[in-house]
């Protein structure tokens, strides 16, 4: 079967549920998808990563330190940041944000220093962002506003309202969307993707998180975006392969790295 023209935008292969399988996972993405984009959320994961992107032809890396994980940075991890920016397959920072409500050991001030520090060396790399927002979104929104002027990036599993959806879309931003828009009791998602054009779509799993439906429940895996994309056609009035084609085409654009 052809590969179909769809990145998952979002997939953390570096995660222990995939310690049993990893290669075979690996070699169901390389038959069954364009690609796919692995965010680090720390030291360890961004240069698994990285090891994975150097690999796998259709993996490609992002580095940054998850709002959870920024207790344990330390100053020096900044200028590791710069310099893992220049590697060809690096695509974006990210995961990196806000995050509000697993905020045990990781205090909002810290949170907000953290995340202004990542957005200034995306600005010098030139790269885009990957922003996790939770609950966060009113101080995340006044963030980018103040801070990132001229940055573009993507809301990975985009939780604001519609309202603000359209505060980011004047900014240029884009928007994720996986498994919790499949979610029927998941109105407030599922309206936003209604509403957002289609130039600004990603579609991605965040494996092994969200999985969609129907195999809520069990470990998500990226070739599950064919999933989500096909709820998002439905939703939307349009063909699936379309979508996933210019889903595609919105994700090169903003991630120009990827050819």
């Amino acid at each position: 079967m052809a590969r179909l023209p769809l990145f998952d935008s979002h997939a953390h292969m570096d995660c222990e549920d995939f310690d049993q399988d990893r290669e075979e996972v690996f070699r169901e993405i390389g038959l069954n998808l364009a690609g796919m984009i692995n965010p680090g959320c720390d030291r360890r994961t961004s240069l698994r990563a990285m090891e994975f992107a150097a690999r796998y032809p259709f993996v490609y890396a992002a580095v940054g330190w998850h709002p959870e994980e920024i207790s344990r940075m330390v100053d020096d991890d900044l200028e590791l940041l710069r310099t893992w920016c220049s590697n060809d397959k690096v695509v974006a920072i990210g995961e990196v944000g806000l995050d509000y409500y697993n905020d045990e050991g990781a205090p909002h001030p810290l949170q907000r220093q953290r995340f202004i520090q990542q957005i200034q060396i995306a600005r010098e790399a030139g790269l885009p962002l990957i922003v996790h927002d939770r609950e966060a979104h009113g101080d995340i929104l006044k963030i980018l506003q103040q801070e990132a002027h001229g940055l573009v990036g993507v809301f990975h599993c985009y939780s604001g309202s519609v309202e603000m959806a359209k505060e980011l879309l004047k900014m240029g931003w884009y928007f994720g969307f996986g498994g919790s828009s499949t979610f029927a009791n998941a109105k407030k998602v599922r309206e936003v993707l209604s509403y957002i054009p289609e130039d600004r779509i990603l579609f991605e799993t965040d494996s092994p998180y969200l999985t969609p439906m129907p195999f809520r429940g069990k470990r998500n895996k990226p070739t599950y975006t064919e999933l989500v994309v096909e709820n998002a056609a439905k939703l939307r009035d349009t063909g699936s392969r379309r979508l996933m084609e210019v889903s595609t085409n919105n994700l090169k654009k903003l991630f120009f790295k990827i050819k």
